[in-house]
């Protein structure tokens, strides 16, 4: 065969390969750092074969080599680290994949899971790293982290969820905030019959909502047990691991695995890489943070900690008891007390409780009306 012959003949093969993985001839360039699992070296390694197998060049930093890997040889999992740093600054590698990385305060991982009730991808916003220290201020970030890393992955209009934890209406009402100043997105609806955006525990094991909002300790439970729920706990065996770090300007994609996830796992991580380079995550980071700002992110996250602010305790006598046969839920938890208090002040008899579906505050009949338009007016409910 000639040389131009082969020429043609290499070109159809690639277009072939990219046919079938999806890769085209645009091969994203990887790192994974393989010390340090629980399964072994063995398990990484088998990880970078499976992803190169999909059309993506891995870097496989340890001290194994196999056929179509690259292996960038290491003594420990302290210098792996040390050169997936020095590969990510030189611009070898679009990004890694490792087991462990201190992001910086703002920056929090995107998870990715596979819900066993339906088989149905869900984005867990998020999972490592913190994106404030301000728990809801965090949650609120992770939403915009959680559209970013979907778009990213080809889902154009993500429907975005909140897990029903402490903080989850507080949420919902900032961004329903954000929703009425321009940011758009969809809201999930249960699979409850109640319905709403706050996602119940059958949520999850649903895959309700594209996108799942909750605070990052919460989010590292949920992908934890949802990659490891078929084998006990030890191998993490589904889904695509803890995700990217997202943050308002940070621009190094590395994603984080666990010591105990699985070769399949880790290759489904890899594969969530190259998807987010291949979508132009950063691109799509800088236009989505700048569309939540342009409608008034910062303002309504400086508000909230203005409103936080403790007021001297203003004494309240509490009205006359009646029976309280009407019910306001949508309260955080931490709110109950003075919501029922605010209401007193008008005159009106609460309790506090707390139903299957959270914190409630409940009055008569007779004054639920007025209560709901007293507890909206002073933002309590949404």
């Amino acid at each position: 065969m000639g040389s131009i012959e082969k020429i043609i003949a290499q070109s159809f093969l690639k277009m072939a390969d990219g046919l079938e993985t999806g890769a085209f001839m645009d091969r994203p360039k990887f790192a994974l750092t393989g010390m340090g699992s629980e399964h072994g070296e063995q398990n990484a390694m088998a990880a970078a074969v499976m992803a190169a197998k999909r059309g993506i060049d891995v870097y496989y930093i340890g001290t194994l080599t196999a056929e179509g890997v690259t292996t960038v040889p290491v003594a420990n999992d302290e210098e792996g680290h040390r050169k997936m740093e020095q590969m990510l600054n030189d611009h070898q590698v679009d990004g890694a994949v490792t087991m462990h990385y201190p992001f910086p305060i703002g920056v929090s991982t995107v998870g990715r899971a596979i819900t066993p009730a339906k088989g149905r991808e869900m984005f867990i916003a998020n999972t490592t790293g913190t994106s404030s220290s301000e728990r809801i201020e965090g949650m609120i970030k992770n939403a915009v982290s959680g559209i970013i890393a979907a778009k990213a992955c080809g889902i154009a209009d993500p429907t975005v969820g909140i897990l029903n934890v402490d903080g989850a209406r507080q949420t919902e009402m900032a961004l329903n905030q954000l929703k009425e100043n321009g940011y758009g997105f969809t809201w999930a609806e249960s699979a409850r019959a109640d319905g709403g955006a706050i996602m119940r525990g059958n949520d999850v094991l649903e895959g309700t909502p594209d996108v799942l909002v909750t605070d990052s300790l919460t989010g590292n439970v949920l992908i934890k047990m949802l990659a490891a729920f078929t084998t006990g706990g030890s191998f993490e065996s589904t889904g695509f691991g803890y995700g990217p770090g997202i943050g308002s300007g940070y621009d190094k994609l590395i994603l984080i695995i666990s010591r105990a996830s699985g070769a399949p796992l880790i290759a489904n991580a890899i594969q969530y890489a190259a998807e987010l380079v291949r979508g132009k995550v950063f691109d799509r980071a800088k236009e989505e943070f700048a569309n939540a700002e342009k409608a008034g992110l910062t303002r309504i996250l400086e508000a909230r900690k203005a409103a936080a602010k403790p007021a001297a305790e203003e004494k309240v006598e509490m009205p006359p008891a009646e029976p309280c046969t009407a019910s306001i839920a949508g309260i955080e938890v931490m709110d109950l007390e003075d919501a029922a208090r605010a209401l007193w002040k008008q005159g009106i008899y609460a309790e506090t409780g707390m139903g299957c579906t959270g914190p409630l505050v409940m009055m008569s009949e007779a004054n639920h009306e007025r209560a709901l338009e007293i507890l909206k007016k002073a933002g309590y409910v949404g």
